[in-house]
């Protein structure tokens, strides 16, 4: 009966070693796809503003065509 617990308890902890394994393979690549969001966000964020700055510059020349 030992052998028999002894068996089914390396079974068990052979599982939990595969399982550890494949969270640890699941979060690195969690930790990669976070970190490109964040880089796609910072890029993102720099585009509007350079796209906000140039409009901004537009509507001003604009108005001064306006009122000229």
């Amino acid at each position: 009966m030992n052998e028999d617990r002894y068996h089914s308890l390396s079974a068990k902890v052979d599982d939990l070693i595969e399982l550890c394994a494949s969270l640890k393979r699941e979060n690195q690549l969690l930790k990669a796809t976070s970190e490109n969001w964040h880089i796609e966000r910072r890029e993102l964020l720099t585009q509007n503003k350079e796209a906000k700055a140039k409009l901004e510059s537009i509507v001003m020349r604009l108005k001064a065509m306006n009122e000229a």
